[in-house]
């Protein structure tokens, strides 16, 4: 499937009201990459499943429309990720501190913070320089954020001649203009900005959205799975006449299981005489007797009869 990913920036704090993103990704071949597009339009485009905000850069800027664009993309339900371009020479952790400060309510559990790693136009900051700060400010966002992803955008020059360490945090976005998904390195990588044209576009190695989402908010309680047997709903629960699709499966359970004494399978969604006479049956027939085996069920003869789920 393919799946995408808006990529928002300051440069839509010029765009009009309605559109915070800057532009639209068309559908791309791939094979098991979740896309990371950039959307124009207020709302959510089929396959996409996350938005990336610029929110600051170095230590003086902040996004004007920051706040408006993740409303947007929490409003269409996307995993939201929140960026900063570094000045390499304001030092690691005064960059971070602004980062992280500037986010305020807009940052969340289970959102992204990526480290926009390019320094191109700062005189002076030489590679030893631009790795340190990458491994300073990844460590100092996880020391002040922690239980959020972290993750580090490069283009493949600078992964490729900069990094020294393969230092990412939780995961590499790689830029390289090349076929979607096939970046041209060995490491592994997350994230795959594969074009400029029209705009920043890019894929990603999960499966589906939830995917995203599950490894994005690490912390989060996973789903409790639906038990493949209806749950004992108490002997109370067992009135004469009451109607429900969970009689119908016991119904069809003590039929399944040799015990069953009923005259008809008409209503046979409504407690009536058969219910009962069956699941007596039911109840001998796990050995038990006298009151023991009488109506209504008790919890271990109705563990035992398997009922499902319904």
């Amino acid at each position: 499937m393919k799946w995408r990913l808006r990529e928002g920036g300051d440069a839509a704090a010029h765009l009009p009201q309605s559109s915070h993103w800057t532009s639209t990704l068309s559908p791309f071949a791939g094979d098991r990459n979740l896309a990371l597009s950039s959307s124009g339009y207020a709302g959510r485009r089929d396959g996409e499943a996350a938005g990336v905000v610029k929110h600051t850069e170095g230590k003086g800027y902040t996004n004007p429309r920051a706040s408006a664009q993740v409303a947007h993309g929490r409003k269409a339900d996307l995993v939201i990720g929140h960026y900063h371009c570094p000045h390499i020479h304001d030092g690691a952790a005064a960059d971070a501190d602004y980062f992280l400060g500037r986010l305020g309510a807009d940052l969340r559990p289970g959102d992204v913070l990526a480290l926009d790693w390019e320094w191109y136009g700062q005189n002076g900051v030489s590679n030893a320089e631009a790795d340190t700060f990458k491994d300073q400010w990844l460590a100092r966002v996880r020391q002040k954020a922690p239980g959020h992803r972290i993750i580090t955008y490069a283009d493949r020059s600078n992964w490729l001649t900069v990094d020294q360490n393969s230092n990412v945090g939780d995961g590499l976005w790689i830029a390289d203009y090349v076929t979607a998904g096939k970046p041209r390195i060995k490491a592994k990588w997350l994230f795959h900005q594969f074009s400029s044209t029209p705009v920043d576009q890019d894929v990603a190695n999960f499966a589906d959205p939830a995917a995203l989402r599950a490894w994005a908010n690490p912390a989060a309680p996973a789903p409790k799975p639906t038990p493949a047997y209806e749950p004992f709903p108490g002997a109370s629960w067992f009135t004469i006449g009451r109607k429900s699709p969970i009689v119908a499966a016991m119904h069809d359970r003590l039929v399944a299981v040799g015990c069953n004494r009923y005259k008809s399978s008409a209503n046979k969604d409504v407690i009536g005489s058969g219910d009962v006479a069956s699941y007596e049956a039911w109840q001998r027939k796990c050995g038990y007797s006298g009151a023991a085996a009488s109506w209504p069920p008790g919890p271990t003869t109705w563990a035992k009869l398997h009922v499902p789920n319904v």
